[in-house]
C-alpha cells in the first residue's frame, strides 16, 4: 500500500481495514469448512471471532459512507475516530492470531490436516499484513487541520 494518498488517506486506509476485516472473517469459514472434525472449544472460538470480525469490518463500512458523504472533507474530530478504529482493528487482528496459533500448536484435528495448517499459516500471513498496514498508517499518523 502507498502512503502518499492526500486528503484521500482517510478512505485508503478505510478500504484497507474493510477489506482485510472481510477477508479474516472468510477465514474463520474457510478453517471450518477445512477441518470438519474440529475440536468443538475451537469450532465455538471461530464462530466468536466471525461475528467480531464482521461487526469491525460493518464498522469500517459505516466510516466509507461517512467520509463519502463528507465529500473527503474529514474533521479532526473524524480523523481521529478513524485512526482509533485502525489501532482496534489492529489489536483485534493481533488477538485472531492468538487463536490461530492455538489452533495450530492445540489442535490435534488441525495436527493431523496437513493442508489445514498451510492454510492456517497462510491465514496467519494474511492478518500480519494487515497488522503492518494498520502499525505504519498509525505511526504516520498526522492529523489534517481544518
Amino acid at each position: 500500500m502507498q502512503f502518499d494518498y492526500g486528503d484521500k488517506m482517510p478512505l485508503r486506509i478505510l478500504d484497507e481495514g474493510e477489506f482485510w476485516k472481510l477477508q479474516e472473517t472468510e477465514h474463520t469459514d474457510v478453517i471450518r469448512a477445512l477441518v470438519p472434525d474440529l475440536e468443538q472449544p475451537f469450532v465455538e472460538a471461530l464462530q466468536a471471532w466471525e461475528q467480531a470480525l464482521a461487526r469491525t469490518q460493518a464498522m469500517f463500512v459505516r466510516y466509507i459512507e461517512w467520509v463519502g458523504r463528507m465529500e473527503h472533507q474529514v474533521s479532526n474530530e473524524v480523523y481521529k475516530q478513524i485512526m482509533e478504529l485502525v489501532l482496534f482493528a489492529r489489536r483485534q487482528s493481533e488477538q485472531f492470531i492468538q487463536l490461530l496459533n492455538q489452533l495450530g500448536t492445540e489442535s490435534a484435528a488441525m495436527k493431523n490436516n496437513p493442508t489445514a495448517i498451510t492454510v492456517l499459516n497462510h491465514i496467519r500471513r494474511e492478518s500480519e499484513y494487515f497488522i503492518g498496514i494498520a502499525q505504519a498508517v498509525l505511526s504516520e499518523v498526522v492529523v489534517p487541520t481544518p
